[in-house]
């Protein structure tokens, strides 16, 4: 049985491969538990004669494993994976104009930043959906087809501090694998806002792009 180890990849390969739910499903990366007869078979394998105890193979297995993680798990950083080029939102913008700036940007949500260029809230479809008390874009298709009216007709007006969740929950530049981890299990939004050391937002990290670039692969 071989062990299954994260593989990092480079952000040029960074694509959606796993549905957004799979993060909730992700183990906590905690070594994997071997047997005498895992740990015999192995040693069966290579050639000549090995002069150590089954307990010792096993130690340095997990020794050796808890290594290689924190090596490769250096290599995720928060700052290293999100995306930069996010245009955030005022409070005070009209919900509509903050509506067609989620799609310009294509993304499923943006952060709401004060005059100080710290998030205050996130501003997700969502919060959109449920401005237009739809409970999903087929049921708003329907009501717009029915009432031939335009969502700014309805949720248009309202400011983005209005409609927006808060807090948003964001994460450091500088936090690593377990600490984004943690930050996405607190809420099922698909992007999380990135902010510097003073709180102020720098980028978006998307759901997506962690969980690829922290891909475990299935070896048969």
């Amino acid at each position: 049985m071989k062990p299954t180890n994260p593989q990092i990849l480079p952000p040029e390969r960074l694509a959606s491969t796993r549905p957004a739910a799979e993060l909730r499903e992700l183990p906590e990366l905690s070594e994997l538990e071997l047997t005498d007869e895992d740990v015999l078979d192995a040693m069966q394998q290579i050639p000549g004669y090995l002069d150590i105890s089954t307990e010792d193979f096993r130690r340095i297995y997990h020794l050796a494993q808890a290594h290689a993680s924190e090596r490769l798990f250096q290599q995720v950083r928060a700052g290293a994976l999100m995306r930069s080029a996010v245009e955030p939102l005022h409070p005070m913008m009209q919900a509509g104009e903050a509506a067609r700036a989620l799609v310009q940007q294509n993304l499923k949500s943006l952060p709401v930043i004060d005059d100080s260029h710290r998030v205050i809230g996130i501003l997700t479809e969502t919060n959109l959906l449920r401005c237009l008390s739809a409970g999903s874009y087929l049921e708003l298709l329907f009501d717009a087809v029915e009432q031939a009216s335009a969502p700014d007709a309805q949720c248009g007006q309202r400011s983005v501090a209005a409609v927006m969740t808060e807090p948003a929950i964001t994460v450091h530049a500088c936090a690593g694998f377990h600490e984004v981890m943690q930050a996405f299990r607190r809420h099922q939004g698909r992007s999380m806002p990135v902010v510097d050391a003073n709180g102020r937002f720098v980028g978006m990290l998307l759901r997506k792009d962690f969980l690829h670039a922290c891909q475990i692969e299935d070896e048969a």
